[in-house]
Formats: C-alpha cells, sequence, structure tokens
C-alpha cells in the first residue's frame, strides 16, 4: 500500500468516526508516514516548520485519537498501520 493510500485509508476511518479532517491532521499524518518519529515533541517541531499555526496540544491530542483508533501504534517511532494487521 502506497503512503498516499494509507494516508487516503486514515482519512477514510476518522470520517467514518465523525471526525473533521482539518488542514493539520492531515498535515500531522503526512509527517507520520514521510520520516520516523519518536515522540510528540519531533512531530510538533517538524509541524511547525511547515505550518507555525500547529500547536502542541493539537499533535498530543490528535497522536492520541490515532493511537486510540488503533490507526497509528509506536515501535521505536510512530507508524501508521496497516489495515487489518494483527500485533
Amino acid at each position: 500500500m502506497s503512503q498516499e493510500e494509507k494516508l487516503e485509508a486514515v482519512i477514510g476511518r476518522l470520517k467514518e468516526m465523525g471526525y473533521r479532517i482539518t488542514s493539520q491532521r492531515r498535515l500531522l499524518l503526512r509527517l507520520i508516514l514521510e520520516s520516523e518519529y519518536s515522540s510528540c515533541k519531533e512531530i510538533y517541531f517538524a509541524a511547525k516548520k511547515i505550518d507555525g499555526r500547529v500547536g502542541i496540544a493539537t499533535v498530543y491530542r490528535t497522536i492520541q485519537l490515532l493511537e486510540d483508533m488503533e490507526l497509528i501504534r509506536k515501535r521505536w517511532s510512530y507508524e501508521v498501520k496497516e489495515s487489518r494487521e494483527k500485533e
């Protein structure tokens, strides 16, 4: 599955659950797909370089939401889970 397909799959799940797809959420998802980050702070600093309006609370809330929905997981770094992947 390509990165774009993964992004669209995650966005689709968020929409199904009634969540808005903001530009900041889309940015955070793209960052997670494109690089490895070991903390929310690393994601925040990368996002802040691209969009100065991104707040640290937005990053923590978004990451927590994605983890709670089991759309991402943290191993050594955050990564988008493959659909139907078993632990």
